[in-house]
Parts: structure tokens; sequence; C-alpha cells
């Protein structure tokens, strides 16, 4: 049984979440233990249904985790080693598995890797410089840092920026870590091209699908559910190959239900669990957060903001909404590789079947105008419902 089988991933980025500064005037070498406040949320975690944590940067960096200067520290703002091993043993006592950010694409100009680099810079940002991935330096010191954090506990590895580095690099470096954690479950972020090429060709076992999440948020905004009728029918194709990675938010796009709406939002979740992949919901997405992405600098502040003390209760029936979803995946595992069949189509409502391999399957049915969405068993059962009211959600 591969991790991702069960998985339903409560996606953080632990710089914001646990208010750090994003962007030090100067190099901050005293360690604040952060990361003991993130145990915290664990508890939370699984009573929201989830058991695996996908965390974005945690690694010594300059600013904002993605220009990364030591592969092999916690960076201190967060904490140190001390407390990250902490953090995954106390995750593992729930049951939850730990997913870290590999950002091996590029690094910090000021870091110690900048002799295996390139020269270039990394999509203009003059700070980061790109690793190069031809070098059997770069192939080795890869594998020895994800193979390093695995021995230490975690269950897999988010690859950012997948998209910007040749397949047969990893078909490189996959082995030798797999050679150690045969279960180790390794998701690329691949914004475009092909999906299941990229797969194929690289050995990694999922990729983030956001041709879907446009497609979600797209089809609900919009009221044009062809695109998602569309998108989905592209979605089975990938199934029969892999199994991607699915998300109606993370921390590089705006917040779900600034996009469509609270309402909106919750019929987003409900395609997301009803659907074949493995979801991930990023953080505060399920108690109805909001946030603006916006391209400047600083511009990733609004959607990666610190978690509050004590949750708002405005947000509780968003929260209640997403528990049943995922108990209902949860009742439903074959979910995971579920295809599924449109069975009535307009511009403001669709209806599809999620079909598993062995026939089961369910019905879902999604309204922009009025806003709903039920779900209902192959008895008629209803399984989930939201009729637009939050008071109502049952």
């Amino acid at each position: 049984m591969s991790f991702a089988e069960h998985a339903i991933i409560w996606h953080i980025y632990p710089l914001g979440a646990l208010g750090a500064p994003i962007r030090p005037e100067e190099p901050i070498r005293e360690v604040s233990h952060r990361l003991r406040g993130l145990g915290t949320w664990l508890d939370y975690v699984v009573e929201l249904g989830c058991n695996a944590v996908m965390c974005a940067p945690v690694f010594t960096s300059e600013s904002h985790g993605y220009d990364t200067v030591d592969f092999y520290s916690v960076d201190p703002r967060l904490g140190d080693e001390r407390d990250l091993d902490e953090f995954i043993a106390a995750a593992e006592g729930r049951g939850i598995g730990i997913i870290l950010d590999g950002v091996f694409n590029h690094v910090a100009r000021s870091s110690g890797y900048v002799d295996l680099c390139t020269g270039d810079s990394f999509e203009g940002h003059e700070a980061l410089m790109e690793l190069d991935h031809t070098r059997e330096e770069v192939v080795d010191l890869v594998s020895d840092v994800m193979c390093f954090w695995l021995d230490r506990g975690i269950a897999g590895w988010r690859l950012d920026a997948a998209y910007a580095i040749d397949p047969a690099f990893w078909a490189r470096v996959l082995p030798r870590v797999r050679g150690r954690h045969p279960r180790a479950w390794i998701v690329g972020e691949m914004i475009h091209g092909d999906y299941a090429a990229y797969v194929s060709e690289s050995g990694i076992d999922s990729v983030t699908q956001y041709e879907l999440w446009k497609a979600i948020w797209s089809s609900l905004k919009e009221e044009n559910f062809y695109e998602l009728e569309w998108t989905l029918s592209r979605h089975n194709e990938f199934l029969e190959s892999f199994v991607p990675q699915t998300f109606v938010g993370n921390h590089d796009v705006t917040r779900i239900a600034t996009k469509v709406g609270q309402n909106k939002a919750v019929l987003a979740a409900a395609i997301l669990f009803t659907v074949g992949g493995t979801p991930s919901i990023y953080y505060g997405d399920e108690q109805g957060f909001t946030g603006t992405k916006e391209d400047r600098l600083g511009g990733d502040d609004d959607i990666r903001p610190p978690l509050p003390e004590k949750l708002s209760p405005l947000g509780e029936w968003i929260h209640r909404a997403y528990q049943q979803l995922i108990a209902l995946r949860r009742r439903h595992p074959w979910l995971h590789t579920a295809h599924t069949e449109v069975e009535d189509l307009s511009n403001t409502e669709i209806t599809y079947r999620a079909i598993g391999g062995d026939g089961e399957w369910i019905r879902v049915r999604v309204s922009v105008e009025p806003v709903a969405v039920r779900v209902s068993g192959v008895d008629g059962e209803t399984l989930f419902e939201f009729d637009g009211n939050p008071a109502a959600g049952s």
C-alpha cells in the first residue's frame, strides 16, 4: 500500500503560519523555537480528518524559504534540528506523515552551493541561482539531502519547480533514494507541461494538478461548468498512469474563498474530495480564510498569514463542511483512483458520477444558481448536502 493511497494532506507555510520575519534586514542566527508551536496544531489536523502535513520550506534560507542557504539545517527563525525531529515524532505518534518541500532547482546566491550552479538566475530573480542538474555533484547532493531527512522520519518530498528541471535528473536521483526509502512519496510541482510524460520519464509518483485547480475555481466563478467537464476528461487520462496531487488552494495562489466566495468555496471542496487524486487542503481554507496573491515584493504575505491563537467562530461552518467531506472520502477510499463520468451539464450545473475500479460509485450534483451541492450514494441516500446557507450545512 502506498503512502498516498489514504493520504489527505494539510498544507502549511511554516514561516508565515508561525509569524517568522520573512524579509529580515540582516541574517538571523539566534534560534526561535517556533516549530514547537506548530506541534500544537497536530491534534487539529487529526480532528479535521487529515493524516499528512506538507510543509513549505523549513531549511535555512535568506527570506521566504525558497532561497535556500543550507539544506541540512533548520531555519533558525523556525527552530533547530531537535525541534524538527520532535515535530516529526509527534506527528508520527498521531499517524501523520510529514512531507517536506525540497527546493532543488535553485539556491540563494549567498549559499555555499554557488559552485554547483549554472550562473543563471531563476525566472529573473537575481537572488536565486539555478543548480546545474547535468553535474554528478548535484545528483549526489540532492540524493543525499533527500535521504538525510527521510532517515529522520519524513514520509516524502514535494519537489519545488520540478517543471524547470529535466526529468532525466530525477531518473538519476530517485533510484538512489528509493533504494533506501522505497515507500517515500515524491510529488513534483508542475504548473504546465506534459504531466504524464514527466511522471513517466522522471520516476516521481505524482504532480500538482494545476489544470484541475484552475477549472474548479474558474467554472464556479464564471459559471461555466463546460470547462470543468473538459478538465475532468483530462484528469481521467492522467489517472490511467498516475494519481495527481489535487488542491483548490496552496501557498502560491489567491485563496479559494477570495476567488469564488465562501459559499462556492464549499462547492470547490466538494469537487476536490469526490474526484480521483491525493487531495491537499491549504491551511485556513477549511476555515474560510481569504487572501489575494499579488505580483510584487511581499505579494505572497496575504496568502501566507500567521495562524491565530484562537480560531474565529465565523469559520466553524466551513470547517464542519470540510470535516464531513473528508469523512465521506474516508468511507470511500476507492475515490483515490476514481474516474468521473459527467451525466448532466449546463453552464450553471453539473452532475457527475465518481466511479471506482470495482464498480462502486457516488453521484455529485453541483449548482451555482442557486449555490448547492448534493452527494448521493448508490441507493440514493444523501452522503453530503449544502444548499448555500451556512447555518444549514449538514
